[in-house]
């Protein structure tokens, strides 16, 4: 499995990580933490349906709206999409609020990743079939695969040694060990290192990704609020192109001291880095606040002139917006109309999701309908407002 990371001091990956660290930071502190709480559900959502598509999953956002409020499809395989995006939203969900698990690069978190996601799935979906042998193989949540698998042309490490390669794994990419460049570089390189081990029979790209996103929280670099996942399947070709090309072996005697091709490390990580960045400036420029008043100004107007909210809607959410939340109370000062006007204007306004609350009489919040998602969010999801059925 060696080389575990690029070689020291390469100025690109080090200024890619150094770049990672400063937009990541820069994105989080530009919004206030009440409204960027709310985005980190949207962003989830996102994130899941990304993830789900790398693996050839198609799952339309309003299904997984449908599937976060139980409202499942009765088609069974639809039904079965729903509960897998609702399991990774769910586990995500856990990652974000800091899920104590001390050690990230342990194989007991690597296990507990897969575990909490495949706990969540329908039986369905933990049975699949060994395309080399043709038989059924049941998964079980949190355990390594205890035979031979080959993926695509790479053929992963026999079963009995997982343990071992995960020991070397943790050893390598042990945080406290690494400055913080090397460690944004390590959650690149750790990676594709964990889906080369391919310790499960399934879920290995779902738990990398997961595992990724974990990690790069754990060292203070990640968030809530933007996703590997959506750059990751937007140019899946040369991810997996790049997955496959750092599975082979060293090319010549200049191509690192390892097994494996240190060239094909360094090429997926700097393409694994520069999409972080990418992903980061795509949702700086969504959540730029002056910007995304504006949008949703437009998106309130229409509205209006269409009769499905009522005038002086909008300085409510622009509140919602600014402030992170507001008590009901305050819609009357808001708006500047009479008690009970207001109060309609309100509850149009939590009528069509566009505030919400986490109690009939609480605060009110920024909401993010599907209906409202490609007004507000540009881009954020291919053809968001297509309905399924």
């Amino acid at each position: 499995m060696e080389p575990m990371l690029p070689a020291a001091g390469d100025r690109s990956l080090e200024d890619l990580a150094a770049d990672l660290i400063a937009k990541s930071s820069a994105l989080t502190a530009s919004l206030n933490p009440n409204v960027a709480n709310n985005l980190g559900e949207l962003v989830r959502s996102m994130n899941c349906y990304y993830s789900n598509l790398i693996e050839g999953h198609k799952t339309h956002p309003v299904d997984i709206d449908r599937a976060l409020a139980n409202d499942l499809s009765p088609e069974p395989k639809k039904r079965s999409l729903q509960l897998e995006a609702k399991a990774h939203i769910e586990v995500q969900r856990l990652i974000d609020r800091g899920q104590d698990l001390p050690n990230v690069v342990s194989a007991q978190e690597i296990a507990w990743i897969h575990r909490q996601f495949g706990q969540r799935l329908p039986p369905d979906l933990l049975d699949v079939e060994n395309p080399q042998t043709g038989k059924r193989v049941e998964i079980v949540p949190g355990e390594w695969r205890t035979s031979d698998v080959i993926v695509g042309r790479h053929i992963p490490i026999s079963a009995p040694a997982i343990p071992k390669f995960l020991q070397r794994f943790e050893e390598a990419y042990q945080p406290k060990r690494l400055s913080k460049i090397q460690q944004v570089i390590a959650v690149s390189a750790s990676h594709h290192r964990l889906l080369w081990i391919h310790p499960f029979f399934d879920g290995n790209g779902r738990v990398a990704r997961l595992f990724s996103h974990a990690f790069l929280q754990r060292i203070g670099i990640g968030s809530s609020l933007w996703s590997i996942a959506r750059g990751l399947a937007r140019n899946v070709g040369e991810y997996k192109s790049l997955l496959m090309q750092a599975d082979g072996e060293r090319w010549n005697d200049y191509d690192g001291r390892g097994n494996l091709t240190a060239r094909g490390l360094r090429e997926f990580c700097q393409f694994f880095l520069s999409t972080c960045i990418d992903q980061i400036e795509f949702m700086r420029s969504l959540f730029e606040v002056e910007r995304l008043l504006g949008r949703i100004e437009l998106y309130v107007e229409e509205e209006i002139r269409a009769g499905k909210l009522l005038d002086r809607s909008f300085p409510l959410l622009r509140e919602a917006l600014l402030a992170g939340a507001f008590e009901r109370g305050r819609a009357a000062t808001i708006t500047g109309y009479k008690e009970r006007q207001a109060r309609s204007v309100l509850k149009g306004l939590i009528k069509a999701g566009l505030l919400v609350a986490d109690s009939p009489k609480g605060a009110v919040r920024l909401g993010f309908p599907t209906e409202a998602i490609e007004r507000f969010f540009p881009k954020l999801y291919p053809a968001v407002g297509e309905r399924s059925n």
